[in-house]
């Protein structure tokens, strides 16, 4: 049996870092893990193929020698995965789709004749089975959730690791918080499963003996939802760092009450952790209560994210706009905080109502609901009836993202969170790659840039007051290159 495995081409968003690629000579940030380990489930005699659309382009001659493709994404990958189907359907080939794009949103694929909902573990031997005999079900899903001790470690032989930026691999799934547009409950549930601490150093291993030296982000939705269990594999990974004595450094998602568990921060830093992103969202407590964010309220938001600096990592955070309770001030406001808090990396994205979120049914209730979602938060698609203006809104909304990214105050954030962070490690280290990729930069930020003289000033500054922080700032000068294409082109 050959068997396709295809993943969308990816527009340019906040998190596609494209424009920063070539300066790190790589050419995609991720590879699909639902692909990966979904191939881990399958016969091992069966010739497996991946295309990631990222990486190299879909041949034609790669989808007449499948048998089955399969076919994965996200709901920001919806227009290149109709044009995959295409294709296949033209060449008279069966899809197979899944994954967050399909499980909320497969009645918009007619062109695709089955599909597997939500995750994959515990129908995939019915689902083999059925391919076997050529007798395919419209719909498969798993009556439960899946028990995800039995996950197998990805088919990292599928891809050629250079490609990437990053390895993802996943530890739970499921977040016990239930902010009211967020998706994860309904595609992972309330409760956290977790993998074994053991698995996931299997899978860390098994990425370090293929070569692997980089960085790999615990993909978790929440790595705390379940903090007894992170700290069992804070343990281990600590315990394998001593070890194998491992180059990889981490980073993860979490939510903002990490900032109440120093004893968890100082384990996370311990085990390799460099960054978190935090749903930070917005300083405006009407909307922390609106969206029913209630681990972000009744605290200092600003010196929740200095506590995780302190401690050593480094906060990425999440913000949004557009809650009905939004003032008219809240893009001064949300650029102040974001400038005081030192949060460099800030995705701010105007509020969407995605598919099965309790904020959707409320305002399909409510008769406002326009469109489905595009999956980009950093698109100015409204897909609901806001209750500020939209055009404001949308206007208002550029004018804070030019104005974060505008090189002398992005530079500022990077010198404001330099200032809090406890950087571990000896003094400028950098590898063969990080120098080839700085020398580059100097370049594009440092010669034909317009934000060239704060670039330079964060050089020279670093490296005379803070050397040992010299690699978090050159990294985050060479992001700030994206982001930036990314703010000035909406």
């Amino acid at each position: 049996m050959n068997v396709l495995l295809v993943y969308p081409r990816n527009p340019e968003s906040f998190w596609s870092f494209q424009h920063v690629l070539k300066l790190v000579s790589k050419k995609s940030a991720f590879p699909p893990l639902g692909l990966l380990t979904v191939a881990a489930m399958l016969p091992s005699a069966w010739s497996l193929r991946l295309v990631d659309l990222n990486v190299r382009p879909l041949a034609e001659a790669d989808i007449r020698w499948a048998d089955y493709v399969f076919l994965s994404g996200m709901i920001v990958h919806k227009g290149s995965a109709h044009e995959i189907a295409a294709r296949c359907a033209a060449l008279g080939k069966t899809v197979v789709a899944g994954g967050p794009l399909f499980t909320t949103g497969h009645r918009e694929f007619p062109e695709i004749g089955h599909f597997v909902l939500g995750e994959a573990e515990g129908i995939v031997a019915t689902l083999v089975a059925d391919m076997e005999r050529g007798a395919l079900a419209p719909l498969y899903q798993s009556p439960g959730w899946p028990d995800v001790r039995e996950t197998p470690v990805p088919r990292w032989d599928l891809l050629d690791l250079n490609d990437y930026v990053t390895m993802p691999v996943q530890f739970s799934r499921g977040c016990p918080l239930n902010c009211e547009f967020c998706d994860i409950v309904v595609m992972n549930g309330r409760v956290p499963r977790t993998k074994t601490p053991a698995q996931v150093i299997r899978e860390l291993e098994s990425l370090r003996e293929r070569g692997w030296r980089d960085m790999v982000f615990i993909v978790d939705d929440n790595f705390i939802g379940n903090r007894r269990r992170s700290r069992e594999l804070l343990r281990e990974l600590i315990a394998w760092r001593a070890r194998a004595n491992p180059s990889l450094g981490f980073l993860t998602e979490a939510s903002v009450n990490l900032a109440d568990d120093p004893e968890l921060c100082s384990l996370m830093v311990q085990a390799g952790f460099k960054k978190v992103f935090l749903g930070l969202e917005t300083p405006s407590l009407e909307g922390l209560v609106e969206c029913d964010k209630t681990q972000n309220q009744s605290r200092d938001l600003c010196e929740a994210v200095r506590t995780i600096q302190r401690a050593g990592m480094e906060v990425m955070g999440g913000f949004i706009v557009g809650f009905d309770s939004d003032p008219i001030d809240i893009f001064r406001r949300q650029f102040e905080f974001i400038q005081r808090s030192g949060v460099v990396t800030a995705m701010v994205g105007l509020l969407s109502a995605l598919p099965q979120t309790a904020l959707y049914k409320r305002l399909a209730a409510e008769g406002r609901i326009l469109s489905e979602a595009c999956g980009n938060n950093t698109d100015t698609v409204i897909n609901f009836v806001t209750r500020m203006d939209p055009e404001f809104l949308r206007a208002q909304y550029r004018d804070l993202m030019r104005k974060l990214y505008e090189p002398r105050n992005y530079y500022r954030r990077i010198r404001t969170f330099l200032r809090t962070y406890r950087a571990s490690g000896p003094a400028v280290r950098l590898s063969g790659a990080e120098l080839r990729a700085f020398v580059r930069s100097l370049w594009v930020l440092g010669v034909s840039n317009p934000g060239r003289g704060p670039f330079w000033a964060l050089v020279w500054a670093t490296l005379l007051a803070s050397p040992g922080k010299f690699r978090a700032a050159m990294e985050l000068a060479i992001l700030g290159h994206h982001f930036r294409r990314v703010a000035n082109s909406l």
